[in-house]
């Protein structure tokens, strides 16, 4: 086939020239890779808003910490009650003989209904140790937190989420007022710094009692195990201190429950949590990024029929400018450019859009979607592979066309 001899920027100029002369015709062809494109770049956006959410709700878990979970592996992945294996014996030999570990923080928590007043509200309400605050990474924004002494006394009182607080006392203070669980009356000593949600579960709204005060009013005590913890949560010294921690309370806990072949209790890290969070949302992206892919293939084959359709509408034309001296290279590249500019123009503007469409997402909902600049390019530039690759049959088939067979058609 013999090479093209117009320059490329007069190339350029005639194919923009044909298209503007079909505007209506151009602008549906494109409309398959601006959705294709904008949905590539926004369902991108959307997954990597949903690993930064997950990542920031297990970071507010706080810094290396270790949780202990009563309970099989394969009991926990079936969704099944957890057995009662953790008691509050365990949390304390952890405490003393661990060396790695600089705080645990024993806890117990149920689903109840609190009320002030006419006002009522479910939330979890969980019984724990001045531990709590530290390991957890909470802080108080009014008041105090639960103390040793609260603790020994076993004393009723209250610290709130404050989201619960909103619900219960949304116009009063609520530190020195009194609420109810069950038939107990406690009185709210603090209000705690917000903390936000983690896997749908919103840590402000909770309530916390001192765990001796849960025991004695709320779980109570079992006769032949003593107190059952829902769960301990353990701080280590430092990051390097993680696996060194991990391992010495799995054998602790071996030991004292004489486990000799599957253990009774699960140890995760918030590294573990996270590794399985970013592979899930990994995939997810994805799975999301394929979808949207498949658009643009759709938009890909839709620039092919249209430019299939122009060769036979322009075989005169093809025909003429054959007869005049253009080779088919001034053709083929025509064609082609043609092509390019309606996946490129139709990228960019779907890029726009899938912008657009992450920026309201980040903007309007709790999700904080992003999408990188890299990545929008890359869309844009893929958009433009796709209409060269389909663009080549129909732009062969027009180069191909013998001049005095096309000009038989006059």
């Amino acid at each position: 086939m013999a090479r093209s001899t117009v320059p490329f920027r007069e190339t350029a100029a005639m194919a923009v020239a044909t298209l503007k002369s079909n505007r209506l015709r151009s602008l549906l062809t494109m409309l398959g890779i601006v959705i294709g494109n904008a949905s590539v770049i926004t369902l991108v956006g959307l997954g990597r808003g949903a690993q930064r959410l997950a990542d920031q709700q297990l970071s507010s878990l706080g810094p290396n910490v270790l949780f202990i979970v009563p309970g099989r592996n394969d009991t926990r992945r079936q969704g099944l009650d957890s057995p009662k294996t953790l008691i509050l014996e365990d949390a304390e030999a952890i405490a003393q003989h661990v060396p790695s570990v600089r705080r645990v923080a024993p806890q117990i928590s149920l689903l109840e209904v609190v009320q002030s007043g006419s006002l009522n509200a479910s939330a979890t309400i969980s019984g724990v140790t001045p531990e709590f605050l530290p390991v957890r990474s909470f802080e108080i924004a009014q008041g105090r937190f639960i103390s040793d002494n609260d603790i020994e006394a076993a004393r009723n009182v209250v610290v709130l989420g404050p989201d619960l607080r909103d619900k219960l006392f949304p116009t009063t203070q609520a530190i020195g007022q009194r609420l109810r669980i069950r038939d107990q009356s406690f009185e709210v000593i603090g209000i705690l710094e917000p903390k936000g949600a983690v896997f749908g579960s919103n840590q402000d709204e909770a309530a916390y009692l001192p765990l001796s005060t849960m025991v004695n009013r709320l779980s109570g005590r079992d006769p032949t195990y003593g107190i059952s913890l829902s769960f301990i949560s353990v701080e280590a010294k430092n990051d390097e201190s993680m696996g060194a921690a991990s391992f010495q309370i799995t054998n602790l806990l071996r030991q004292r429950h004489r486990i000799l072949r599957e253990d009774d209790f699960v140890v995760r890290s918030q590294k573990d949590a996270l590794s399985i969070v970013q592979t899930i949302t990994g995939g997810l992206t994805m799975l999301l990024a394929a979808i949207g892919a498949i658009s643009l293939l759709v938009g890909g084959i839709g620039i092919m029929n249209i430019m299939l359709v122009a060769v036979s509408e322009r075989t005169e034309e093809i025909g003429l400018r054959k007869a005049i001296g253009a080779r088919s290279g001034d053709v083929l590249k025509q064609f082609l450019v043609e092509s390019l500019i309606l996946s490129s123009a139709g990228g960019a503007v779907g890029g726009l859009l899938g912008v657009g469409a992450v920026t309201l997402v980040a903007t309007f909902t709790p999700l904080p979607a992003t999408i990188g600049a890299g990545m929008v390019l890359v869309t844009v530039g893929f958009s433009g592979m796709i209409g060269l690759f389909f663009g080549v049959v129909p732009a062969r088939r027009a180069a191909a066309l013998d001049p005095i067979v096309a000009l038989r058609s006059l």
